[in-house]
């Protein structure tokens, strides 16, 4: 299914959260006001769903107590959930965000975000970003939404619309020629349609190498989103930033708290540049500079989707992750962690594309 990694995959990031849970029980009292967060914090929390209230796609649905639990926690007043254009801005710009920073995506333009969400987030007053490719909507496939339900979302203060291309391709694996087209047809669909084109970009199943970030920024997008875990903050790519995926078997409540609390993992030098291994590189030669502001990143944990905890060596602020043995085709996610105290994590994850 679009999106979400194998069900080795949700188990093993499943068994990442169980295993945090004795460090955020310890620490589940939160006292931290309302003001800016320093260097070392700056950041945002993104949540990506594709459908609510619709079981009959478990592997990108949420259910609608799941949603609800969620929109829940997001009204206490520790959070601060923002439109994502905003926080884009302030990352670029190196303003401060509130602490806790929260923004709401969805996926793919499916009915139930219409039917489901939209009401829910509506009487909240929460905003979220949707990402549509276009194709399926010019086509009229059943499921999603139309032109018109999305001119009248648009409409809404609360709500931004946000790109994935026209056709939803694997961008990685197609010509260079073929990414400009899906980018460029695209928008000219937005424009035709809703009377301007989206600066924000979500990746068609979180994929993406140095060529289509560069395209992306060509095109005109602002920012670029893929689909692995983490935390948006300072020192992020705008081009490669993360966000937290939730499913029915990946949506309870102890796992969507350790996410929205989450703080960044600020790293430099990271290797390898490109997320797509050849067979050459496989398995990766994972590795990252922690910004010397975190402190001694001796205790940090790292685990693969299929793997499970993997191992790492550090040098100073310098981790190397190894994993003994190649990736499997398709998609794996490497989360690494660093507990932060009060309950809370860092959080950097890399999803990495096997052709």
């Amino acid at each position: 299914m679009r999106g979400f990694p194998a069900a080795t995959a949700i188990d093993a990031l499943r068994g990442l959260a169980l295993s945090l849970a004795v460090f955020w029980t310890a620490g589940a009292g939160f006292t931290d006001p309302a003001v800016a967060q320093t260097s070392a914090e700056n950041g945002a929390v993104v949540l990506m769903y594709h459908r609510v209230g619709d079981s009959r796609y478990p592997s990108t649905n949420v259910t609608i107590p799941q949603f609800e639990a969620h929109l829940a926690e997001l009204q206490k007043d520790r959070y601060h959930v923002m439109p994502l254009p905003e926080i884009v801005a302030a990352i670029d710009q190196g303003r401060p965000l509130p602490a806790r920073t929260v923004a709401i995506t969805f996926d793919d333009a499916y009915r139930s975000i219409l039917e489901h969400a939209w009401p829910r987030l509506e009487a909240r007053g929460l905003a979220f970003t949707l990402f549509v490719a276009t194709d399926p909507v010019d086509r009229g496939v059943s499921g999603y939404l139309t032109w018109d339900e999305l001119r009248m979302l648009e409409r809404h203060e609360l709500v931004t619309i946000g790109s994935q291309t026209a056709t939803h391709p694997h961008l990685p694996l197609i010509s260079k020629t073929r990414v400009e087209t899906e980018f460029a047809a695209s928008q000219a669909r937005f424009r035709a349609e809703l009377g301007t084109a989206p600066t924000l970009i979500a990746y068609p199943y979180g994929e993406y190498d140095s060529q289509v970030k560069a395209l992306a920024r060509q095109a005109g997008f602002t920012a670029g989103f893929g689909q692995h875990s983490g935390v948006v903050a300072r020192a992020s790519d705008l081009f490669a930033l993360p966000r937290f995926a939730f499913n029915e078997d990946f949506a309870d409540m102890e796992r969507f708290a350790l996410a929205v609390n989450a703080l960044p993992l600020p790293v430099t030098e990271v290797v390898p540049e490109s997320p797509v291994l050849s067979d050459e590189r496989n398995p990766p030669h994972y590795g990252f500079t922690v910004d010397p502001g975190i402190g001694p990143p001796a205790s940090i944990n790292c685990y693969a989707s299929g793997f499970g905890k993997v191992r790492t060596e550090t040098l100073g602020q310098r981790v190397e992750v190894r994993i003994g043995q190649p990736l499997p085709s398709g998609r794996t996610r490497v989360n690494c962690t660093l507990h932060a105290g009060e309950g809370r994590w860092r959080w950097l994850g890399r999803q990495f594309l096997v052709p």
